[in-house]
């Protein structure tokens, strides 16, 4: 055990997974870690980190395993040939993957003795171990109490629920919004690059445009939850026709039209679908058509 009894297994030393050591060991904590190239490990050794020499010793060397890996079929394909070695480890998953994949794992590592939580990190590796950002976890509620203090040490805890599937579902729903607004960005340069503005030179109104959106989030969440799609302050005739000459300006300068033409579309079946005088939040009838839940 580490230094005051604090010790922790971190699998997978990508960005996450070495910034999660790097807090881990600013903190006093023993920390046992492993990844595949074993070389990504060397400054982290250098740090007070021990490099274990498989992964079956890096699982025996804590109870609590921390799993930084690309996906679970990552998780897999390291842990299936020593499942003998999961029993008694708490595994926290700060793996990305889908809901249904989350709770699938959750019943693997049950029938092979270990305790599971489902994590997905709301922080990028620059901002662990500090105050900001948080990690959503789902799974049994007294093991997130248990190791809240190791767990804490990466970020904010933000517990979502004993349903395993449920931290991976925020985490997605969150991905889903920060990907599609990242790639309308870079959109946006592409299109002033085109036309010869730099990208300094809008910097200040993206910068506007994005913090607006907070705003527009507060505004229309209560309008969602009591499913008034009153056109008072948007209509959907107006948002088509809007999207229309940004769809002629992004060809204009020669750009992909891909992204504008596909939310023009939604926009247009929503006016085909009688919306033409409600507002854009009338779309979300339309967005979720044919979708279950996870």
């Amino acid at each position: 055990m580490g230094t005051n009894g604090r010790s922790v297994t971190v699998i997978g030393l990508g960005p996450m997974g070495r910034a999660m050591v790097r807090a881990y060991l600013a903190r006093d904590y023993e920390v046992t870690v492993w990844n595949r190239t074993a070389s990504k490990a060397d400054d982290l050794v250098a740090a007070g980190a021990r490099l274990a020499p498989s992964v079956e010793e890096a699982l025996g060397a804590n109870e609590l395993v921390i799993l930084s890996l690309t996906d679970y079929a990552a998780m897999y394909a390291l842990l299936e040939p020593v499942t003998a070695a999961l029993s008694g480890r708490v595994l926290a998953n700060l793996s990305s993957d889908t809901p249904e994949r989350a709770r699938e794992a959750a019943a693997w590592a049950t029938r092979h003795g270990a305790r599971y939580l489902t994590a997905g990190v709301a922080v990028s590796p620059d901002l662990v171990g500090t105050p900001d950002g948080f990690t959503y976890y789902s799974g049994p509620e007294d093991l997130v109490e248990e190791h809240r203090g190791a767990l804490e040490v990466i970020s904010r805890v933000e517990y979502r629920g004993e349903d395993p599937g449920l931290a991976a579902l925020y985490y997605q729903i969150q991905m889903d919004l920060f990907w599609t607004s990242l790639t309308a960005w870079l959109h946006s340069v592409a299109v002033a690059e085109a036309h010869g503005i730099s990208v300094e030179d809008i910097l200040p109104y993206s910068v506007d445009v994005a913090d607006s959106l907070s705003t527009f989030f507060r505004f229309y969440a209560p309008r969602l939850s009591a499913g008034d799609d009153t056109g008072d302050v948007d209509r959907l005739a107006m948002g088509v026709a809007s999207l229309e000459h940004v769809v002629d300006t992004v060809r204009a300068g020669g750009v992909e039209t891909g992204l504008p033409e596909a939310v023009l579309d939604v926009f247009r079946r929503g006016v085909a679908a009688g919306h033409a005088n409600d507002s854009l939040t009338s779309l979300r009838s339309l967005l979720r058509a044919g979708t279950a839940p996870a």
